[in-house]
């Protein structure tokens, strides 16, 4: 997040919503809910783009997302970070779940009858991580993407559990008003989330698309766990330019596409006493994320699934991607992008966007 807030002639008593970052759309968001207010502090960005927040009724205007990029873009790529979109809250279990839309969900017209979309993130992301995919999506479909706790602009927790994660899947595919049996893909540490929702509330699915989140042979080695954070706490930057040039890609890989990786950089941290730090809450590095029986989750999916995965992905193998075909059923489609590492929609964008279309157009040619 770039800027900096606008100053007021009057002072306000300001009133600290819980779990979130003073610093945080969310936060200012949360604030005029609780105070009554329906003004929200402005940002000054540093280039174009504003969300427009409906809130009680009153559409406000604020300027949150960084919109330049170092790094030459393709024009499609600038467009779609440009595309309108609008931020919104939820409460799950008293913590603020921050989500985007491409679609203005509080006066969406009665007959908008397009399927829904939801977009999951991996470990450590946001939903900004789908700004230049989702609207490639926007005309057909109603689309979302969440900030799951902990993560982006949503709010903290003290204890993160896969079961939560999974709640907040649920309330935000309520609350956005994405319609019946909508779609929800999840990249990584995402899909596995998105397969406990899946094989809980499957049934009230559409389908689900998996990229590149690992679920192996058992009779296979298994990968290793992530290793355990060496600090104890975030890392606090000096300056902006120096938390930009820490920014990596976990599980570390290269990445051509240096303007995506600057856009996701940009929207992944935000400032703090003492200079800037990442996003995200330390302690959902060092979480339960991967203590759940994956696995038979996917066995046990009461939806229609797809996987798409990375031809050099660290995490999924062919082998891999074979058993989970294999389990997921021989009508499953399963699509190897080429060129493409973990971060498949870093990495090869325009290629999973024809992958990700070609399913769901498959799916909406055989509907359930």
């Amino acid at each position: 997040m770039t800027g900096h807030f606008s100053h007021q002639r009057k002072k306000r008593r300001l009133v600290r919503a819980p779990c979130l970052p003073w610093n945080s759309s969310a936060y200012w968001i949360k604030r005029a809910e609780k105070t009554g207010s329906r003004r929200i502090r402005s940002f000054r960005p540093a280039a174009r783009g504003n969300l427009f927040v409906p809130l009680n009724g009153h559409p406000t205007t604020i300027a949150v997302m960084p919109k330049q990029v170092s790094p030459p873009a393709p024009d499609w790529f600038l467009r779609a970070i440009d595309d309108p979109t609008y931020s919104r809250l939820v409460d799950v279990d008293g913590c603020a779940i921050h989500y985007l839309t491409w679609f203005d969900a509080g006066n969406a017209p009665r007959d908008d009858d397009r399927p829904g979309l939801l977009f999951i993130h991996g470990g450590g992301a946001h939903a900004n991580w789908w700004r230049f995919i989702a609207p490639f999506f926007a005309a057909a479909y109603r689309v979302a993407a969440i900030d799951l706790s902990g993560m982006g602009d949503s709010g903290a927790r003290e204890t993160y559990l896969p079961e939560t994660w999974a709640r907040e899947i649920g309330a935000v595919l309520a609350d956005s008003g994405l319609g019946p049996r909508p779609v929800i893909v999840g990249h990584s540490f995402g899909g596995l989330i998105a397969m406990k929702y899946g094989a809980e509330h499957g049934a009230a699915l559409s389908g689900m698309v998996i990229v590149d989140s690992p679920v192996q042979d058992p009779n296979d080695t298994p990968l290793p766990k992530p290793a355990p954070p060496s600090r104890s706490g975030p890392r606090v930057y000096p300056d902006l330019s120096t938390a930009l040039a820490r920014f990596r890609l976990m599980p570390e890989q290269p990445c051509e596409n240096a303007y995506i990786t600057d856009f996701i950089a940009r929207t992944s941290i935000r400032q703090t006493d003492g200079g800037w730090t990442w996003k995200f809450d330390f302690k959902v590095m060092g979480s339960r994320r991967f203590g759940e029986p994956y696995g038979e989750e996917l066995k046990a999916l009461e939806c229609r699934a797809a996987l798409i995965y990375g031809d050099k992905s660290a995490i999924v193998s062919r082998r891999t991607g074979a058993y989970m075909s294999s389990v997921m059923g021989p009508k499953a489609p399963v699509v190897e992008i080429p060129e493409a590492h973990h971060h498949v929609m870093l990495d090869q964008p325009l290629a999973f966007v024809a992958a990700l279309r070609a399913i769901l157009d498959g799916w909406a040619r055989d509907p359930l």
